[in-house]
């Protein structure tokens, strides 16, 4: 006897409920209608003969099978991928979909030069980007929402596989003529109390910038942080305080028409830039073949 199976289409709908807990949320998340997603998801239901989620007018709560079901409908939709994936390994190298996450502090230093390059090597590639901080990107890898990560490292993962790019640098960056710091000599001992900017709590350039260039003092950071890149450089250009730039912003934009110079630190003061990917995805030597790709674009 032939048992109907839920469509990759209702698994796909209703993990993105469970993620939203919300029908317009995850509707929109869908690109599909309201009305037909719920129609989805109600028969979704009705193939399984189980109650997935409690429905409220403000609220959804996935039930506790549902859960479950959510669980399995992610190892079920990955394994469907592996199928795509062992398809994909007879056709060209770089090609079809390709879902990359990227962080804030790394994206527009980087993409701008490497997409057209990429572009042209490898014409057959469909890349989509989502940019987002490297707890939300890692979380999307996780989930197979995304199929590689391009995120600064060390950072704390399980699961998946990495690879090293290259080190990016730190620089010691203030307005010309501040009298917060010397430059050419200083330590950050004798920094002033709450004078070094940072970003805020969520982006990993934070941890990297605090461990790297070694500030064990926290009294010596501000209490006022920044929530981009751009925002940091606009304070630090108005005398606010002082900052720790990673060398691949120091040629952008970012620094034009600002009175801002930057000096390098101690040679050990860095963060690696790395791709990272799923453990055991089929797709590794096309991630590797990506990897090497990055690497040639920075020589």
């Amino acid at each position: 006897m032939r048992m109907n199976l839920p469509t990759t289409r209702q698994l796909q709908y209703f993990i993105a409920l469970e993620k939203h807990r919300h029908f317009g949320k995850a509707a929109e998340a869908s690109f599909v209608s309201q009305p037909a997603f719920s129609v989805a998801i109600r028969e979704l239901e009705s193939l399984l003969n189980v109650q997935l989620v409690d429905r409220t007018k403000k609220h959804v709560t996935i039930t506790g099978i549902g859960k479950q079901v959510a669980i399995q409908a992610r190892l079920a939709l990955r394994d469907m991928e592996g199928i795509v994936d062992i398809a994909r390994e007879s056709q060209q190298p770089l090609s079809g979909r390709l879902s990359l996450g990227v962080i804030p502090t790394i994206a527009p230093f980087i993409l701008p030069d490497l997409l057209p390059r990429l572009r042209k090597t490898y014409p057959e590639l469909e890349l989509y980007l989502h940019e987002d901080q490297t707890e939300r990107v890692y979380e999307m890898l996780m989930e197979g929402e995304l199929d590689i990560i391009l995120i600064a490292l060390p950072y704390d993962m399980r699961g998946v596989e990495s690879l090293t790019l290259f080190r990016d640098n730190f620089y010691l960056a203030c307005k010309r003529g501040s009298e917060l710091v010397d430059p050419d000599n200083y330590s950050i001992e004798t920094l002033p109390q709450e004078s070094v900017l940072l970003l805020e709590d969520g982006h990993c350039l934070r941890d990297h910038a605090l461990s790297a260039c070694k500030i064990r003092n926290l009294d010596k950071v501000s209490k006022v942080s920044a929530s981009s890149l751009l925002t940091l450089i606009q304070m630090v250009d108005a005398d606010l305080g002082i900052t720790f730039l990673p060398e691949m912003a120091l040629h952008s934009s970012l620094l034009k028409h600002t009175r801002i110079m930057t000096k390098a630190v101690a040679k050990n003061s860095y963060r690696e830039i790395g791709l990272v990917w799923r453990k055991g995805s089929m797709r590794k030597k096309e991630f590797r073949l990506l990897a090497d790709f990055i690497k040639s674009t920075r020589q």
